[in-house]
């Protein structure tokens, strides 16, 4: 008789179990959810409550499953979502056991007592995981007769996100998210057994019987969208979007967010030509699935009302700007910039928010038809020591071979200066949140007072007076060892934002810092397209990919892959940003070519304007009337986001590609723009698409030139004298941006607009302070914080409180302060 051969026995890892579900063995991690074992294998249970990264709740119960441990069936099914996988354990779910599709099928019935079947009205029609698992689930027929429970609806949770509460099955997927991820606990869970419900309020006591309204905290949150989509019915609907189409009736395209340089994936759902709704993409290696409020819904500046959609030309005769023909707009703009090149020169000022292509496109604009190397794309404060910082520390920097936001969240230390990442890089606070809940990370802020974002990280702060961050760098060996013990440590991670090129002296600290300790160093710049700028070389030190303008070799590659004869591109580093304005004011410059900056944003509003108004001849490529509009010759429109394709270049140096959203809408990029013109200069840019830009950009390979690094003294703090005090300042996430115009629900949830100070600081001032300079002030409610003493904190460009255009002082200047008397 021949025996059957036995079947080898499966060698089971160190730190993995062996179980059977549905009859099949598998073998999983220890500690890894039976939810997420089934997934594998291929079966997916029904849930509402789990979400992969959201911590267990087990509060729906959907997910039951039957299980058997050392032979033995458990009395009761489990929740697969809270359980984890032991060995030996035997599993059977809705495909096998009729004992938990049974189990499955009467939580769905118990969830649809209540609610209301408004499938043709709610906002989730279509796109609803309780319509689907309702059908694959659930019984066919209702046996529930009594009254639904109802509720006045709905709700404003906050200005944007709005609540119907008969709708919610109390998955807490939304109370989890506000407290684990985003570390706003505003929306919680109120009453008990029946009366249980979602609501603002801290605490049951608060909530008002009478009204059936919240008496609690807003909802107040940079992330409260995330809250509306990944609830799984209709309970939480935004009211940008409320009524207005149904899933079924949008087209999807891939999108990526615009609006700082952390490139979060996005879903752009649009109809008819207008875009509907943004949601946020799922990248574990970026964002994950979360997007802030700013990303999901500042999206309507591209439909506002004053769009310019044709080229406008201003008329010698009357002085005014008037539409005109593409024809002729071209060939006034390409007139009067080659005459001011023939001249005394021109500049180019690109403005941060451009995609790699477009930059190129100006970069090389700048090289070919205008000549020069006077162009820079940082439309903010900036310095020559930041110049070098750019070309020693960030060139060239990818994933490979720098900081990612996987690193940040496991590092054991990262170490924030001169960077908010909350108001700045809200995908960054979020990793960094993640890291110090989840790995034990620790987060030290080198700031002024301890920001929501210190709290959130768990962060410890390090506080200095405004312009003094680069002796807290240089004294962090003596007064934080622990700090400096850390940064030694494999993996650790200095993180500097944009605001660092207004303390002179910090970036050379902060390279001789991570010389000393070995600790990497990432620059997050506020603004989408300033990454990509440094790699195109729209900068008046860097040629495209890296080079140095001085490096006779490195100017002559360039000249090589543009086909221009030897000797074309100036030797000499050009003027930045500050120097370009400043020779228009005196007549050294004749020209400028303008890429839809705003001048509030510049480092002296008041001499861009000067400028301005100086200028022979000014081209301006923008989508919106700015200050630029009222001075410029020629206004050529050109496309948003959603009507062209290309890239961003996001912090950790990652390509972030995106096609077009919006078909047909007639709108050309800057790159088009830019070839166009070049042709009538007679200069072949060869960019007239972008496709075409990033492949003549790739041909021009990374070739770093070595540069010395940035060595720059620090400066003594500011010493402000009676009645003054010292300013600090950035920008908070939601504020008087243009991106944000036409935005009502999204303004409604912006931070206060205050004056911070400490308490001693605001003794006798009142319940508001007025901050001056010579050239204006400011004046708002005083709130006290952990400041030190003659420190005042104001948002840069808030509404009431537009800093460089009122005060023209930033971070770190000495301002005087004053009773603000009342309002």
């Amino acid at each position: 008789m021949t025996m059957a051969p036995e079947e080898p026995k499966v060698e089971v890892p160190e730190g993995y179990v062996k179980l059977t579900i549905d009859g099949e063995e598998v073998i999983a991690a220890k500690g890894e959810l039976l939810i997420r074992t089934a997934e594998r294998l291929g079966t997916v249970i029904p849930r509402f409550c789990d979400h992969p990264l959201l911590d267990p709740a087990g509060a729906c119960r959907q997910c039951l499953v039957e299980v058997e441990m050392g032979g033995r069936p458990m009395p009761k099914p489990q929740a697969s979502c809270t359980m984890t996988v032991a060995d030996g354990m035997v599993v059977k779910t809705q495909k096998t056991s009729p004992v938990a599709d049974k189990a499955q099928q009467g939580v769905m019935e118990l969830l649809l007592i209540n609610h209301p079947l408004d499938c043709p009205i709610c906002d989730k029609g279509g796109e609803c995981p309780l319509q689907n698992q309702a059908m694959a689930h659930g019984r066919p027929e209702s046996r529930f007769r009594d009254q639904k429970r109802t509720f006045p609806k709905p709700l404003p949770i906050s200005t944007q996100v709005l609540l119907d509460r008969e709708r919610c099955v109390l998955c807490q997927r939304c109370t989890r998210f506000s407290a684990q991820i985003a570390g706003d606990p505003f929306i919680d869970l109120l009453e008990r057994g029946a009366h249980q419900q979602i609501g603002t309020a801290e605490t049951a006591e608060l909530y008002d019987r009478a009204s059936h309204t919240s008496a609690g905290k807003p909802f107040q949150s940079y992330f409260s969208g995330n809250t509306i989509q990944i609830c799984p019915v209709g309970a939480l609907t935004s009211a940008q979007y409320r009524f207005r189409s149904r899933p079924f009736d949008l087209v999807s395209s891939p999108s990526v967010c615009e609006h700082c340089s952390s490139g979060c994936a996005e879903r752009t759902d649009f109809r008819r030509g207008k875009v509907m709704r943004r949601l946020a993409g799922e990248d574990p290696e970026v964002n994950e699935e979360w997007i802030c409020d700013k990303g999901r819904f500042a999206f309507r500046y591209t439909t506002a009302e004053q769009r310019i959609r044709r080229p406008l030309v201003r008329d010698p005769a009357t002085g005014e700007l008037r539409e005109a023909p593409w024809t002729e707009a071209l060939r006034v703009a390409a007139e009067g910039l080659a005459k001011a090149r023939d001249g005394k020169g021109a500049g180019v000022l690109p403005g941060g928010r451009l995609t790699v292509e477009d930059v190129y496109a100006y970069s090389k604009f700048a090289r070919v038809a205008l000549r020069t190397n006077d162009i820079d794309f940082r439309a903010r404060a900036h310095s020559a020591e930041e110049l070098d910082f750019l070309a020693t520390h960030v060139v060239g920097t990818t994933p490979d071979n720098g900081v990612t936001f996987t690193a940040l969240e496991h590092a054991p230390l990262v170490l924030c200066v001169a960077f908010e990442p909350e108001e700045e890089a809200p995908a960054v606070f979020l990793r960094l949140r993640k890291g110090a809940r989840k790995h034990g990370a620790k987060v030290v802020h080198i700031g002024q007072w301890s920001t929501p974002a210190v709290s959130k990280t768990f962060g410890e702060l390090l506080a200095c007076l405004p312009g003094a961050e680069a002796s807290a760098v240089e004294g962090i060996a003596d007064h934080a060892p622990d700090v400096d013990e850390a940064l030694r440590k494999p993996g650790a991670v200095v993180l500097v934002g944009e605001r660092a090129a207004e303390v002179p002296g910090l970036y050379s600290a902060l390279h001789r810092l991570v010389e000393r300790t070995g600790a990497q160093l990432a620059w997050i710049p506020r603004r989408a397209g300033e990454r990509g700028g440094v790699e195109a070389g729209a900068l008046p030190t860097l040629l495209p990919g890296g080079r140095a303008v001085t490096d006779a070799d490195a100017r002559a590659e360039v000249e090589r892959a543009w086909q221009l004869p030897e000797g074309s591109i100036p030797a000499r580093a050009g003027r930045d940003t500050g120097e370009i304005l400043r020779a228009l004011e005196a007549g050294d410059l004749d020209g400028l070519l303008v890429g839809g900056l705003d001048v509030d944003d510049l480092p002296d509003p008041e001499l861009a304007r000067r400028a301005l108004e100086t200028a022979s001849f000014v081209v301006s490529l923008e989508m919106l009337p700015s200050a630029v509009t009222e001075y410029a010759d020629v206004v050529l429109p050109i496309a948003a986001i959603d009507e062209k394709s290309g890239s961003f270049l996001n912090w950790e140096g990652r390509r972030r590609e995106f096609s077009v959203t919006l078909e047909g809408t007639g709108a050309l990029p800057d790159c088009r723009v830019l070839d166009t013109l070049g042709v009538e200069m007679d200069a072949d840019l060869f960019t007239q698409t972008p496709a075409a830009a990033a492949g003549d950009l790739e041909r021009l390979s990374m070739r770093r030139t070595p540069v010395t690094a940035p060595d720059v003294p620090h400066e003594p703090a500011p010493s402000p004298g009676p009645g003054q005090a010292v300013l600090a300042t950035w920008r908070q996430l939601l504020d008087a941006g243009t991106l944000q115009m036409d935005e009502p629900h999204l303004a409604g949830t912006a931070r206060r607009v205050v004056a911070r100070m400490s308490r001693a600081t605001a003794d006798g001032l009142g319940g508001r302070v007025t901050v001056s300079t010579d050239r204006g002030s400011v004046t708002l409610p005083v709130e006290v914080a952990d400041l030190p003493d003659g420190v005042v904190w104001l948002p840069a460009n808030s509404p009431g409180s537009k800093l460089r255009a009122t005060l023209g002082a930033g971070h770190g200047a000495v301002v005087s302060i004053a009773a603000g008397g009342a309002q």
